[in-house]
């Protein structure tokens, strides 16, 4: 997280700085991003830099709180999860908060699909911190008998973030024809796709 001095900058300078980390880690993964090109974006020396954060998975942890924080003005973490909705309806409303978020904030949603197609140990790392809600729910729903207990909750989790965010770019931001793949997406999961050979 920042430095001290970070957070004595003026809040025109922090937005100035997270808007460039915003604008690098959209358009690039964050394996491929350069903090040459945030610091060229943001107008701030390098030695400044290093003095706000101490590298670019500081600066990224940063701007993913900020982003946070801003998902949850926009999206509502409530509206996500809610305590009566099992995974896959918690799944919907995930995929819903996708299309809101990218309507709002284009970029916080690519940075997202950009997650997904990066192998960094960090940013594997990272994601696997942020699914551990949705982990805790389908145990929840092996408990209540709506998912097998055998079924690997990490496995499903990482096919369902990467078919959310992946699917969201290729329909082109259509929000009809996203919401309808991901429904058809969430009743292959419910249905599986072998034919019970065994009878």
């Amino acid at each position: 997280m920042p430095k001290t001095t970070f957070y004595n900058l003026s809040d025109e300078k922090k937005k100035r700085i997270f808007d460039a980390a915003v604008l690098e880690f959209s358009s690039r993964r964050f394996s491929d991003a350069s903090i040459n090109q945030i610091i060229k974006n943001a107008g701030i020396p390098k030695g400044s830099f290093y003095q706000y954060f101490a590298d670019k998975e500081d600066i990224y942890l940063y701007m993913v709180g900020e982003i946070s924080k801003d998902i949850h003005e926009i999206v509502g973490t409530q509206q996500i999860f809610n305590s009566n909705d099992n995974f896959f309806e918690t799944i919907m409303r995930r995929a819903k908060g996708t299309i809101k978020l990218g309507k709002t904030k284009p970029e916080y949603a690519k940075i997202g699909a950009l997650t997904v197609i990066d192998d960094s140990e960090f940013l594997v790392q990272l994601l696997r911190t942020s699914n551990e809600k949705y982990i805790e729910i389908i145990e929840r729903d092996k408990q209540r008998g709506l998912i097998k207990p055998e079924i690997d909750s990490k496995v499903v989790i990482t096919m369902i973030y990467i078919f959310i965010f992946n699917e969201y770019l290729y329909s082109g931001f259509d929000e009809t024809q996203y919401l309808k793949k991901v429904e058809a997406a969430i009743q292959i999961l419910k249905q599986g796709i072998a034919i019970n050979q065994d009878n």
